[in-house]
C-alpha cells in the first residue's frame, strides 16, 4: 500500500535536522529559487497555471490563476500573505510542516513573490504556537543570511523582505479578508467584498493569500515541472496532498497522497481502525464540512469527488470516529466551537451559533421533542448562505449531515433522557447510520 505514497513536501521531514538550511540545501533546497529566477514571472506564473495547483487551504481555487488576478498596472507596491493561522478543528497539517522542514515554505514564497512583482512578503501564524513562530523566524534569518532573501537576490536584481507575523489567536483570522485586518493591527473581522484582495488588499494594496501548502508546493513544481505535477492526482484535482489522519484509527498522521486517494486506503495505511472498532462517522476536511459515513469509504478525495457526496474536501483533516462516539455530543462540541468563535459581525453568525448550542445541548441532555430537530434545520437555514463570511456556513454542516445519518440517534436521546450510551461497551447505535 505505501507505493500509493507521494512523499514531496515531507520528503525530508525524517531527515536529520531537516529545518535546518545546512539540511535542506544538502537535499537540492534553494534549486527551485535559482531555476526561477532564471524564468520570466509570467513563466512562473503560467507554470503554476499549467500544474493544475488548487488552493489547499479548502477552497480548491487554482493558484496560478489568482495569481494573475493581480493588477500589475496598479502603482501600489504587491503583497504575498500566506495565511499560516491553522485553527480549524482537525486540520494539523501545516504546523507540522513548518517545523519540520521551514526552508520549504520561505522557499516557496520567495518563488511566488516573484511570480506576483510583490517586494515585500509575510506568513501570519497563529500567536499560540510560538515554537513554529520561533523556526519560522530562524529559517527566515538563514536565508537571509544565505542571500535567498534581501536586497539583489543571486544578483537577479530581484528584492524581497519577508516578515514572520504572530497573529493574536482567533478563528475568524483564518478567514482571508479577517486575517488582513488583523495584520494591518485591527480586530480580526471579514470586509465586504468587492473590491477583493487581489485588488485592494493589505493596506489597500494588491494582494495574493495563499495557504500554507499551496505555497511549500511550487518549489516542487519549478524544479520538476508542471507536467509532473499534473501527472499526479485526478482530471480535475491535480498532484499530491497531504491528508491528516486523527480519531480511532491505530497510526493517526500525515499520510501524503495524490489526490483521489480513497478512505478505505488510508485507513489501511494507518493499520486500520482501533482493535475491535468499526468506523461510525468521519469528517473530510475538518468539523465545518458534512461528515460522512462507512458507506463512504470508496469516495475519491478530490475536490470533486467529495463534492459529489455532499461534503467538502477542505483541509484533508480526515477526523475518524468508531461506534463508541456518541455524535450528538461531538457535534455540540463543534458548535460550541463555533459560537466561541463567532466574530460577532453579522446577526446570523452571532445569534445563529448562540441558538444551535441551546437546541443541540437540551436534545444532548435528552429535552425537548421530536420538533426540535426540524427547529434545528430552520436556524442551520436562516444561517447558511447568510452569514457575512464562511464561518456561520460550516457551523451547519455537522449539524444538517448528522440528523440526516443519525436521526435516530438523536430520538433515542429523546427516548432515553439523555445519552444512552455506555462507553464501556459496544453501543446499539453501531449501524444507526444505515438505518437512518
Amino acid at each position: 500500500m505505501t507505493d500509493v505514497l507521494t512523499p514531496v513536501l515531507t520528503a525530508n521531514w525524517d531527515a536529520e535536522r531537516s529545518w535546518t538550511l545546512a539540511s535542506y540545501e544538502s537535499l537540492g533546497g534553494y534549486g527551485a529559487l535559482r531555476t526561477a529566477l532564471g524564468m520570466t514571472q509570467d513563466q512562473v506564473i503560467e507554470a503554476v497555471k499549467d500544474s493544475g495547483l488548487r488552493g489547499r487551504g479548502g477552497a480548491g481555487f487554482p493558484t496560478g490563476m489568482k495569481w494573475g488576478f493581480i493588477p500589475q498596472d496598479n502603482p501600489n507596491p504587491k503583497y504575498l500573505v500566506v495565511n499560516a493561522d491553522e485553527s480549524e478543528p482537525g486540520t494539523c497539517k501545516d504546523i507540522p510542516l513548518m517545523m519540520a522542514s521551514p526552508h520549504t515554505l520561505v522557499e516557496g514564497v520567495i518563488i511566488s513573490s516573484y511570480a506576483i512583482r510583490a517586494n515585500t512578503a509575510f506568513i501570519y501564524v497563529r500567536g499560540e504556537v510560538l515554537h513554529v513562530v520561533r523556526r519560522l523566524q530562524a529559517a527566515v534569518q538563514d536565508a537571509y543570511a544565505a542571500g535567498h532573501l534581501g536586497k539583489d537576490i543571486h544578483g537577479s536584481g530581484y528584492d524581497l523582505d519577508l516578515v514572520i507575523h504572530a497573529g493574536a489567536g482567533a478563528y475568524i483570522c483564518g478567514e482571508e479578508t479577517a486575517l488582513l485586518d488583523s495584520l494591518e493591527g485591527r480586530r480580526g473581522q471579514p470586509r465586504l467584498r468587492p473590491p477583493f484582495p487581489a485588488v485592494a488588499g493589505l493596506y489597500a494594496s494588491p494582494t495574493v493569500i495563499n495557504n500554507v501548502e499551496s505555497i511549500a508546493s511550487v518549489p516542487s513544481i519549478i524544479a520538476n515541472g508542471a507536467a509532473w505535477f499534473a501527472s499526479m492526482g485526478t482530471e480535475k484535482s491535480k498532484g499530491y496532498g497531504i491528508f491528516s489522519l486523527s480519531g480511532h484509527v491505530k497510526r493517526p498522521g500525515q499520510y501524503e497522497a495524490p489526490l483521489g486517494i480513497t478512505l478505505r486506503q488510508l485507513i489501511d495505511l494507518a493499520g486500520g481502525m482501533r482493535e475491535g472498532h468499526e468506523l461510525k462517522f468521519w469528517t473530510p476536511g475538518g468539523s465545518s464540512t458534512q461528515m460522512l459515513t462507512a458507506e463512504h469509504l470508496d469516495v475519491a478525495l478530490d475536490f470533486e469527488g467529495v463534492a459529489a457526496v455532499g461534503s467538502m474536501l477542505g483541509t484533508r483533516a480526515l477526523q475518524l470516529f468508531d461506534e463508541t462516539t456518541c455524535v450528538v455530543r461531538a457535534v455540540l462540541r463543534w458548535t460550541e466551537f463555533y459560537k466561541h468563535e463567532s466574530c460577532g459581525k453579522c446577526t446570523p453568525c452571532r445569534e445563529g451559533t448562540w441558538w444551535l448550542v441551546q437546541t443541540l445541548a437540551a436534545l444532548e441532555k435528552g429535552q425537548g421533542a421530536e420538533s426540535d430537530l426540524d427547529l434545528l434545520l430552520d436556524q442551520c437555514d436562516n444561517i447558511l448562505g447568510r452569514s457575512f463570511c464562511a464561518l456561520g456556513d460550516g457551523a451547519t454542516s455537522p449539524i444538517t449531515s448528522s440528523i440526516e445519518f443519525f436521526r435516530d440517534e438523536y430520538l433515542a436521546h429523546l427516548s432515553h433522557g439523555g445519552c444512552p450510551f455506555d462507553p464501556a461497551a459496544s453501543t446499539v447505535f453501531a449501524t444507526a447510520g444505515a438505518s437512518a
